[in-house]
């Protein structure tokens, strides 16, 4: 077969060239900010998204999956006609369903005209083993605010940014609600199978409404444990977001944890907004039918007690496309469009209760 890359020089992955004019910085070093992420403790970590402690007495696929960057953001601001990014990457994950640039991949925006934008995507080579660098053009000439999202299915160990000498490097501005919107759920959660990062649907919600967010999916491994429960009911977040149903083993696991990890949760944290979220699957089977009625049965028990920071999302009305699940990879996990979908959906009722704050 002819190599396509030679055919249509779009599909080819450009080497960088980096000059004497280019710049390096760590991404940990000042002005940058990294978000959603905490950062390697010694030089054989990586970046993490829940300390380690907690992590291993949850179950083993949280322990491992940890490790994945999911949710990472790192935030600048720079007039810099380029950005180069030298990322190392010790494990990456590659799935038939899911593209390379999406589970290792890095993709840039830019602030522009009152909202993030698009600018490109860092594409990994295919044969990458441990890292890439990759090099894209902003198009930007005055001080402009720059997001870089990092991977949804890979380690990554360091990454450097490096910009045009000389062009201004200052802190970027502030989330407009600086308190993190806290996900919890399954591999859909996690990101699987956004074609990018940027398209993971809390990605989407946490730029268009300038808001901080951690991203706890993890990929076949939320089951609602006590362990994660009690973490979660620790941390400082502005609003709560779980879906794991997909991950509970069966439907007697569900109804023995769902409630139960709210109830933890609200005790800790009287009054913080909690959200639950059915399965996004727009042609629900039995199972999931009750699964979807359990999730209800914890909000209409709330609510039955007098709690008004509840909100339930029926995953199976959010998901329902023209074609049955058209807006999956594989009758389970979203493509851009299907988080898309999810973005507007659970976006509008994250708008709707950071506002009233």
């Amino acid at each position: 077969m002819s190599d396509i890359t030679k055919i249509d020089k779009n599909f080819a992955v450009q080497p960088v060239e980096i000059g004497v004019d280019t710049v390096f910085f760590n991404c940990l070093e000042e002005p940058f900010k990294v978000y959603g992420l905490m950062f390697p403790e010694n030089e054989k970590d990586v970046f993490h998204r829940m300390p380690y402690e907690v992590a291993e007495t949850v179950n083993d696929g949280v322990n491992t999956l940890n490790h994945h960057s999911a949710g990472g953001r790192v935030r600048f601001k720079t007039n810099s006609p380029y950005i180069i990014i030298r990322a190392k990457e010790p494990a990456i994950y590659r799935a038939p369903h899911f593209t390379l640039c999406g589970s290792a991949g890095f993709d840039l925006y830019k602030d522009a005209d009152g909202e993030t934008v698009f600018i490109s995507s860092f594409m990994p080579p295919y044969d990458m083993k441990d890292g890439f660098e990759a090099k894209r053009e902003t198009g930007i000439t005055d001080e402009t605010d720059i997001t870089i999202h990092f991977p949804l299915y890979t380690r990554v160990k360091s990454l450097e940014i490096g910009i045009a000498v000389g062009s201004i490097l200052k802190p970027a501005a502030e989330y407009k609600y600086d308190v993190p919107v806290v996900y919890y759920g399954s591999s859909i959660t996690q990101g699987g199978c956004a074609s990018r990062p940027g398209m993971a649907y809390q990605n989407i919600i946490s730029r268009e409404l300038s808001c901080d967010h951690i991203n706890l999916g993890f990929s076949g491994s939320a089951r609602g444990e006590d362990a994660i429960a009690e973490y979660i009911a620790g941390l400082n977040m502005s609003v709560f977001v779980y879906d794991y149903d997909h991950n509970a083993p069966n439907v007697e696991h569900l109804k023995n944890t769902h409630s139960r990890m709210f109830k933890i949760i609200r005790e800790k944290q009287p009054e913080l907004p909690i959200v639950m979220v059915s399965a996004p699957n727009g042609r629900p089977y039995p199972d999931q039918k009750l699964r979807r009625d359990i999730i209800k049965a914890t909000y209409d028990e709330a609510r039955a007690n007098g709690d008004n920071n509840v909100w339930f999302i029926d995953g199976s009305e959010m998901m329902k496309f023209p074609g049955g699940n058209e807006g999956t990879v594989d009758n389970c996990h979203p493509t851009d469009l299907g988080f898309r979908r999810m973005a507007d959906v659970i976006g509008a009722t994250v708008k709707e209760i950071l506002e009233r704050k």
